[in-house]
């Protein structure tokens, strides 16, 4: 199987967000990259657009990936639990959820990574299973499936608390992209 498999989730009607959806947004960045993003479901932008995280949380997301020192497009791999919008960027239902599973399994597969960022409770729980409490979770390196795993806040997150003082969520999302990076640099 390839990645090219992945362009049948474009006739996917799993569930009732194919109703809805303007485009299937399946992924971007690249697909050997050792580093896999996961974030919850496309929004407005994204659906427009065909690809993950472009919109202002996107926008944001990249400059700090740049930051420490990791290029979107070259050093990651960027896709979301969901593949397909909710309406009005509602989160996504446990059934979507489950019904995008397969998917987004095959991308794991297929792309194998050797880290693996969860950007928000949503893909926490989609993932690993653990709702809620990202304040604990975030930063803490996880495994599963044989990879080290970090949740790290969701970019809404930071432009809704938007302080760059040390400790305050943006700087502390900072700090995990560069333990991320670090790992990256160990194997």
């Amino acid at each position: 199987m390839t990645l090219h498999s992945l362009e049948n989730c474009g006739v996917c009607t799993a569930c009732d967000l194919s109703r809805t959806r303007q485009t299937v947004v399946i992924s971007r960045g690249d697909p050997a990259a050792s580093l896999m993003l996961i974030g919850e479901a496309p929004g407005a932008k994204e659906d427009e657009s065909g690809r993950p995280f472009v919109g202002r949380s996107g926008q944001l997301l990249d400059q700090l990936l740049r930051e420490v020192g990791l290029d979107p497009d070259r050093d990651l791999y960027i896709c979301n639990a969901v593949k397909c919008r909710p309406p009005g960027n509602r989160r996504p239902k446990k059934g979507e959820l489950l019904s995008c599973r397969p998917w987004l399994d095959l991308q794991i597969e297929l792309v194998n990574p050797e880290v693996i960022v969860l950007v928000g409770s949503t893909a926490v729980e989609a993932i690993l299973g653990i709702k809620g409490g990202m304040t604990q979770l975030r930063g803490q390196w996880q495994h599963w499936q044989e990879r080290s795993v970090l949740p790290i806040f969701h970019p809404s997150y930071l432009l809704r608390n938007p302080s760059k003082a040390e400790g305050a969520p943006t700087d502390l999302t900072r700090q995990d992209l560069d333990a991320v990076r670090r790992r990256l640099c160990e194997r």
